[in-house]
């Protein structure tokens, strides 16, 4: 049996990296595909008063449990079930429960740092960036951290710029160059989607090296 396909996505916040992830998965619902979330590894701050929480850099590396994320990769890899953490955005700690998530012939997964990480770029067969519009990707930002997260407009503005406009320059936008494959224009380029689609599809069936 060969080894399942590891596929990164990353991108800036807001990009249309989920996007692009979820097109993916549907255009190969015929195939096994695993998917998974780097946000689901943030660190749980259930120890920290709610005030403090809003302070934490979450566009910093640290800001992950990337033991925990590589741990279940190389898991998924060996054709073992996994059970993915639940976050919840709106009081920053991990939930009680855990979604299961079974092994793939693709596994998906997507995050602002996945291609930043070397233990987790290390993983991967095909490494991918979404590029986005820095005014595009803050107007995506507002609506969704007012709409989903229970966040203010001040406040989605200060950690805008105190936290995800430094991280984005300092570690997002440097590691565009590991990518093999860029997508311009965000999720809605369903073009380079497609073009991405057919190159997996070719992977997947490609014979294994030495057969």
């Amino acid at each position: 049996m060969s080894s399942p396909l590891v596929v990164g996505i990353a991108g800036g916040t807001a990009s249309g990296k989920t996007t692009v992830a979820r097109k993916v998965r549907d255009a190969l619902a015929d195939c096994r595909v695993a998917f998974i979330d780097q946000d689901s590894y943030y660190r749980d701050l259930e120890d920290m008063a709610i005030e403090d929480r809003r302070q934490v850099n979450f566009d910093h590396p640290d800001a992950f449990d990337t033991d925990l994320l590589v741990q279940h990769l190389h898991e998924l890899k060996r054709g073992h079930a996994i059970e993915k953490p639940v976050y919840d955005f709106r009081t920053s700690s991990r939930m009680p429960n855990t979604a299961r998530v079974d092994p793939g012939d693709i596994i998906l997964i997507e995050g602002i740092l996945v291609l930043h990480m070397k233990e987790v770029r290390d993983v991967m067969d095909v490494k991918i960036y979404v590029d986005a519009d820095d005014d595009l990707r803050i107007l995506r930002r507002l609506t969704r951290d007012i709409k989903d997260r229970g966040r203010d407009f001040d406040h989605v503005v200060s950690q805008y710029l105190r936290h995800v406009r430094p991280m984005h320059m300092g570690f997002v936008e440097p590691s565009k160059h590991h990518a093999d494959i860029i997508i311009p224009h965000g999720g809605n380029n369903d073009i380079a989607i497609g073009m991405l689609v057919g190159a997996l599809r070719a992977r997947l069936a490609a014979p294994p090296v030495g057969k």
